[in-house]
């Protein structure tokens, strides 16, 4: 499609005029239109125009001087927009449709709310309420700018230049004045940038709501948030949604059994307390649900640039026919997909950047879902939909992980005895993928557990399965392209028996590495260098013991444990609804030879079954300000949706202490 015509526009205009200055509606969707089609000067003429369908075309930003200042009602569903802030040119703006725009989040929403008073319903849904919480932000944020305009200049001396002085202003504010969860951090930095410069320029003067769109009366009365401990769901909802379904709520203290003494005889340092309680994946929307289980959960990776290895505070849950994610920092379901027929066993996060068709690079988070059905479903949870289906394996997915070097390579594991290495590439301009597959690695039992070796990750990678710990060699320059264990490895001491299930896994950091499952309470922590370095030929290894953490005595099996390398931190459940924590860092440290005795944890107890919920927990993720923790029953994924042990509860807590805006008394719930 070219540059748009007067006879177009004449010719899907309505009412039919052959004048552009007596149309009011204007339908230009489906016309593969570019941004640089929108001819403001040819545009402007339509001086009555009141809606306008711009719809399932390739616009990523809109021109800022369209004229059209009549207009009503705006559609652009199913475009690329990037960016909201030039609908700011319409301020009588009352009904707006973005669905289908990927790379639009959730401060877009709050900014567009911002800049159109007028607004009553966002993607067909009422906008009063988001028009509430951005008062209330404002609000906060202006205050806090305030306090730390005064704070800042009290600091400068009446010698330095005022202009350079503002400028610092500006920058210091952007920076350092932090509202509300950390979804939100886009649109606080905007408006935070918006205040301070207001205030710079009004000579610190300014000191109520800057900036804020006056708002009729109707708006500006809308229902103030709730503090409330559930939100409910709504029934048949199948797709990504920012509505939440189920919220948490505030929770009582957490008590810490025991104070087991640190490595140097002091007190250890870790402090968690619970922050929400959920119960979002029950069957039919029902809280009576306590059958559904929760299998899995992954935080996001960080979006910032040369963070290789972070993670955001947003973790995504899997249980049931749903995948979840969810605010850590409110206990708000952001997004919300279902799959009917389907059970989800895991989930994993990979971080791509793709090029639009006009050639600008967009960084894009997209989550793998896989379970019962042998599917993987790639997921794009910011705007909204399913955008790819790998038909992996005929049996049940048990894990999938992502190749931590390589964004678009993903390790499916399945029922069939089989890890398949995919490449599911980087998706077209229809949001498309097409996904190869690279490797199959054929394993004697099940693999439970996927963790490829953090010293060499394109090399070698690590499986807990039913039979035991295996290795794989997953260099892609070997020629061939299926493959047999490589090593096996061996925990036997004593009286354990060799090739028993391990089904916990992950690397503490760069060599060790925590398992279980091997020998009955006890965590194993081992060494990957010093094993490996005796191989030689053999296809069993016995494993370089460094420590073993005490653990719950049970005979259950499948609870998974997890690691915060950064902190050398180690966190497993149990089937007494605990989280086991070790701080295993003077371990780390230590030179051989290391103590044998099994080291005490600190164990933190989940509520009773007073609250309503089933005492179980077992699958453990871990982000650097916040663990996340979910129900694991005692029985491994089937292939069946059957199920022995209720209890779908997630529990999310705060590692040493909460975060200073925690918002236990700012409540916000976002529609799109």
């Amino acid at each position: 499609m070219g540059p748009l015509s007067a006879r177009l526009l004449m010719q899907r205009g309505r009412p039919k005029s052959d004048r552009l200055g007596k149309i009011r509606s204007l339908d230009l969707s489906g016309l593969k239109l570019l941004s640089e089609h929108l001819d403001p000067k040819l545009l402007s003429r339509l001086t009555q125009l009141q809606e306008l369908d711009l719809s399932n075309n390739q616009l990523e930003t809109l021109p800022a001087n369209l004229g059209l200042s009549h207009l009503r009602i705006l559609r652009c569903a199913n475009n690329q927009l990037g960016d909201v802030t030039a609908l700011c040119q319409f301020p009588q703006l009352e009904e707006l449709s973005l669905e289908g725009n990927p790379f639009l989040t959730v401060s877009d929403n709050l900014k567009v709310s911002f800049l159109l008073p007028k607004l009553r319903k966002v993607n067909g849904k009422d906008a009063s309420s988001t028009s509430s919480q951005v008062e209330n932000l404002n609000r906060e944020l202006t205050s806090r700018v305030t306090a730390h305009w005064e704070k800042f200049m009290a600091t400068r001396s009446p010698e330095e230049e005022a202009e350079k002085a503002q400028a610092d202003f500006v920058k210091s504010a952007v920076r350092n004045v932090r509202y509300g969860p950390e979804s939100l951090s886009e649109f606080t930095q905007w408006r935070v940038q918006m205040i301070s410069e207001a205030l710079v320029a009004s000579g610190g003067t300014q000191v109520h709501e800057t900036g804020i769109p006056e708002r009729p009366s109707k708006a500006t009365a809308a229902q103030e948030p709730r503090a409330r401990p559930m939100a409910l769901k709504r029934s048949g909802d199948v797709s990504l949604s920012l509505s939440p379904s189920k919220r948490g709520c505030p929770s009582p203290p957490a008590h810490v059994k025991g104070s087991p003494m640190g490595s140097d005889g002091s007190q250890p340092a870790l402090d968690l307390e619970p922050l929400h309680f959920l119960q979002c994946h029950s069957k039919n929307n029902s809280p009576r649900d306590l059958e559904t289980q929760l299998w899995a959960c992954a935080f996001e990776p960080a979006w910032e640039e040369g963070q290789a290895g972070a993670t955001s505070q947003t973790v995504a849950t899997c249980g049931g026919e749903a995948v979840c994610v969810i605010d850590c920092q409110t206990g708000i379901v952001l997004h919300k997909y279902k799959a009917p027929g389907e059970e989800f066993f895991s989930v994993a996060w990979t971080a791509l950047t793709v090029v639009t068709q006009a050639g600008h690079k967009k960084r894009w988070s997209v989550l793998a879902a896989a379970g019962l059905r042998g599917l993987v479903r790639l997921l794009h949870v910011r705007a909204g939909f399913c955008c790819g289906v790998i038909r992996a394996h005929k049996k049940a997915i048990a894990t999938l992980c992502f190749s931590p070097t390589h964004e678009t390579h993903l390790f499916t594991a399945s029922y069939d005895k089989r890890i398949i290495l995919w490449d599911v590439g980087v998706p077209n301009h229809d949001y498309e993928f097409q996904a190869s597959q690279l490797l199959t690695l054929d394993a004697a039992s099940i693999p439970l557990r996927l963790c490829p070796v953090a010293s060499c990750p394109e090399a070698y990678l690590l499986a807990g399965c039913e039979g035991g710990c295996c290795c794989w060699d997953v260099r892609l320059d070997q020629p061939q392209k299926r493959r047999v264990c490589e090593v096996e490895f061996v925990f036997s001491e004593g009286s354990e028996a060799p090739g028993r299930r391990v089904d916990g896994l992950a690397f503490v950091n760069e060599d060790v590495v925590a398992s279980k499952g091997n020998s009955l309470g006890t965590i194993c922590l081992w060494s990957w260098s010093q094993t490996w370095v005796g191989r030689g030929k053999q296809s069993t290894l016995a494993v370089v013991v460094l420590a073993r953490l005490q653990w719950s005595p049970t005979k259950l099996a499948y609870f998974s444990l997890s690691t915060c390398p950064d902190e050398g931190i180690v966190l497993c459940g149990d089937e007494e609804g605990n989280v086991w924590v070790y701080d295993v860092r003077h371990i780390l440290t230590q030179q051989p030879p290391l103590p044998a005795a099994p080291q005490a944890p600190t164990q933190l107890d989940e509520p009773t079954q007073k609250h309503g919920y089933v005492n179980r927990h077992g699958s453990v993720s871990f982000c650097r300000k916040c663990t996340f923790t979910c129900e694991l029953p005692e029985q491994a994924p089937r292939s069946s949706s059957s199920s022995e042990r209720p209890g779908n509860l997630e529990f999310l807590l705060c590692l040493r202490e909460p975060p200073k805006h925690c918002p236990r008394a700012f409540d916000l719930e976002l529609t799109i």
